[in-house]
């Protein structure tokens, strides 16, 4: 169901009143967005083993038990405060799944107060490549998935999660900066750098980065 600015913000009030049916059509207004933001920080090696849905119902029960901190916060968004309680049941899914070698499934960003699942790389990869319509073989294609990967594993790890917070998971550049703690100014140039690396990356390949962002 389409929901307007107005409509959600009505909804996130009356969620800080503690009104659970507003939370539960909040919850499922979000579930595509926070499923993709999990698919894109998924570790590879946990395939077939840990699926997002399992994932989301963990985090929308921890939600309805949370719901004082929410009201306690009204300056954060309420999709902000969702998906940070969905990124660490995620965190937490992994420490279950390996213990002590937990932060070896994937790098950790801090967002907020604690630490939040990167972005992976391969996947991120793989989505841009999917973004593209420009005909080519499927040999070219997974060679700019290589080029792609290589370019967002070197860049500076705040940089790589602007590309994925700005063009992946639709936030602002208010958003990002907020949850990446950092000035919105800093936030757009950081943006600016990142795509432009990105853009290079395709120097050979101009039809893909003609296309690439719009």
């Amino acid at each position: 169901m389409p929901l307007g600015d107005a409509e959600l913000n009505d909804l996130g009030r009356r969620v800080a009143r503690g009104d659970l049916a507003a939370l539960g059509v909040l919850v499922d207004f979000y579930r595509p967005r926070l499923r993709a933001m999990l698919q894109l920080r998924m570790d590879r090696r946990f395939q077939g083993r840990i699926d997002a849905s399992d994932v989301l119902q963990e985090a929308f029960l921890e939600v309805s038990t949370r719901l004082d901190e929410f009201s306690q916060n009204p300056a954060v968004p309420f999709y902000l405060w969702l998906r940070r309680i969905t990124g660490q049941r995620l965190a937490a899914v992994y420490r279950f799944h390996l213990g002590t070698q937990a932060r070896d499934a994937g790098r950790e960003i801090s967002l907020f107060d604690g630490a939040f699942p990167a972005a992976n790389s391969a996947a991120l990869a793989a989505h841009l490549v999917g973004r593209l319509s420009s005909p080519s073989t499927a040999a070219v294609r997974a060679e700019l998935k290589a080029k792609l990967e290589d370019v967002l594993n070197g860049m500076d790890e705040i940089d790589r999660e602007i590309i994925v917070l700005r063009h992946f998971e639709e936030l602002t550049n208010s958003e990002a900066a907020q949850l990446l703690d950092i000035k919105p100014s800093a936030a757009c140039n950081r943006h600016v750098r990142a795509l432009e690396r990105l853009r290079q990356a395709l120097d050979e390949t101009p039809e893909f980065a003609s296309e690439l962002w719009t």
